[in-house]
């Protein structure tokens, strides 16, 4: 499968397997699945840690935890960027443009932590 269109032929065939081992599944599924599955007593009450369920079923939530995952997440993304960055650092050409590049995001993220901090965002109660 040479050509302009070979690599869109192997996609086409790719997509096609994928698609039948899906319905294969899914059929064989049906097919070997008990045709009436047992429902025991309690099957349908939520478990929790295999305690039985007492009281409702809201909880609150405090803002602080969403905060915390929200930093968690900015800061795996600033280490994220940090890898390849220290690759093309190393090239000839690069060290200076790319040193103040992320000097300027290592400062946003910086600012971002410093106002966290005295927002008092950090400190756990």
């Amino acid at each position: 499968m040479d050509g302009y269109l070979g690599s869109y032929a192997i996609l086409g065939l790719v997509l096609a397997a994928g698609v039948i081992v899906f319905v294969g599944a899914f059929s064989a599924n049906k097919l070997l699945r008990p045709s009436d599955p047992a429902s025991p007593p309690g099957k349908f009450i939520p478990y929790e840690s295999g305690i039985d369920p007492v009281g409702g079923d809201w909880a609150q939530a405090q803002i602080r935890y969403y905060v915390y995952a929200y930093l968690y997440v900015l800061f795996a993304v600033e280490a994220v960027f940090l890898f390849p960055w220290a690759v093309v650092f190393d090239l000839p050409g690069f060290g200076a443009a790319t040193l103040t590049e992320m000097g300027v995001f290592v400062a946003v993220l910086a600012l971002g932590i410093l106002y966290a901090w005295r927002k008092r965002i950090l400190t756990w109660t």
